[in-house]
């Protein structure tokens, strides 16, 4: 079993890494047909997602994003390019979240 485990930290305060997890839980829901389990606590959320061949968990705190990930059979071989692109998705979501918004 192949594990990915990534740390990103942020500027974007608790609130805004919330809105960031939340978006990513649609994602994993919507384009991967995950089961996702989204846990809020006062300074740390946790969200626990599986589906075919995938598991792990995303802690959210007001300074970190921590992901934690484990990769099936099948899909231990392609973890290069799994962690490729989540390391992308995550980078582009938090400088998205960098950008003020348009009035």
């Amino acid at each position: 079993m192949a594990t990915i485990h990534i740390i990103r930290p942020h500027v974007q305060g608790l609130a805004q890494a919330r809105r960031i997890a939340l978006a990513w839980v649609q994602e994993l829901q919507v384009e991967y047909q995950m089961e996702c389990h989204y846990q809020k606590t006062k300074s740390r959320d946790a969200l626990e997602f599986s589906g075919k061949g995938v598991s792990g968990t995303l802690h959210i705190t007001a300074k970190q994003f921590e992901l934690d990930v484990e990769l099936g059979l099948l899909l231990g071989v392609f973890k290069t390019r799994i962690e490729a692109a989540i390391v992308k998705n995550l980078d582009l979501q938090l400088a998205l979240a960098l950008v003020p918004a348009k009035e």
